[in-house]
């Protein structure tokens, strides 16, 4: 029976994904480095601020790993969890582990200690970035149930290489915070179907937002992250222009608003995806053979 990504909690994850008991975990709850802010608003704390940190082995190759816990606040970014963040990837500078894999799962900066959550997560894209000019891979696997957004959904694009299920997401504004700035008829947040062909796994791939697509299943995830470990992508001038000249490419490429019209399927067509209206009724090895037609 496969064992579903989506619904195993982070640290169930990590000892599934991983080597057989080889992630070591640092700052762990016994040690219990809770949020100040959250305390300060009588707000419950999680003895780990709400991520694991540690060292692990992938296919018998060292890397540090952190695994956000979605449970806890949605997974969201605060002061203490994103110095963990930082930490670990400024360690992987001085001990140079194979790679970097961050386990997302965040609906962004926590509001209760929104400018130190803000702080912090501008911390963890440079360390991100310094890690990747060092030469060590950064990769970000995305398929819990509260998906990757806000600030670690530009961590996430920050990285060398990105998996994910056809169940996660990965936006930079969450659906309920659209819905809440420009209303319920521009973006319905309870339209799950909507919210999935806007934000989900098939959509990021089919756009070049996600390197590697996948089923929701941990050994996928894992097979996924063995095959990435040596996948890293210099940091330079040149890489940057051309990621913008892609991007541009893509603007031009996005068809006018209709009102009649889906506007993902409509953008899987200009994007050259034969039947694109049947995508979100594919499994994920369904759409690759439909992507490679």
């Amino acid at each position: 029976m496969t064992t579903s990504y989506a619904e195993c909690p982070a640290r169930e994850r990590l000892a599934r994904l991983f080597d057989p008991g080889s992630f070591h975990e640092w700052l762990p709850p016994a040690e219990r480095l809770t949020s100040p802010h959250l305390a300060q608003l009588g707000v419950p704390s999680s003895f780990d601020d709400g991520v694991a940190i540690g060292r692990a082995r992938l296919g018998g190759r060292p890397v540090f790993v952190a695994a956000q816990e979605g449970a806890f606040m949605g997974g969201g970014v605060g002061e203490v969890h994103g110095a963990k963040l930082t930490g670990l990837l400024r360690r992987a500078l001085r001990d140079r582990p194979d790679a970097v894999l961050l386990l997302a799962e965040s609906g962004g900066v926590r509001l209760h200690e929104a400018n130190a959550g803000l702080i912090a997560v501008s911390e963890v894209m440079r360390a991100v970035l310094d890690v990747r000019a060092a030469g060590i891979p950064v990769i970000v696997l995305i398929g819990g149930a509260n998906g990757c957004f806000g600030g670690m959904g530009i961590v996430a694009r920050c990285a060398d290489h990105i998996v994910m299920s056809d169940m996660g997401r990965l936006a930079m504004s969450g659906p309920e915070v659209i819905e809440a700035s420009h209303g319920v008829e521009e973006f319905d947040a309870r339209d799950r179907a909507l919210v999935w062909r806007t934000t989900g796994g098939k959509h990021r791939w089919l756009t070049g937002d996600c390197d590697t697509l996948v089923e929701d299943g941990v050994q996928a995830f894992r097979e996924a992250a063995l095959a990435a470990l040596d996948g890293g992508r210099p940091v330079t001038l040149d890489t940057l222009e051309q990621e913008h000249a892609l991007l541009a490419e893509r603007l031009q490429a996005l068809p006018p608003p209709q009102e009649d019209r889906d506007d993902a399927v409509a953008v899987w067509e200009r994007l050259g995806v034969p039947d694109a209206a049947r995508v979100p009724d594919l499994d994920v090895a369904a759409l690759h053979a439909l992507r490679a037609a």
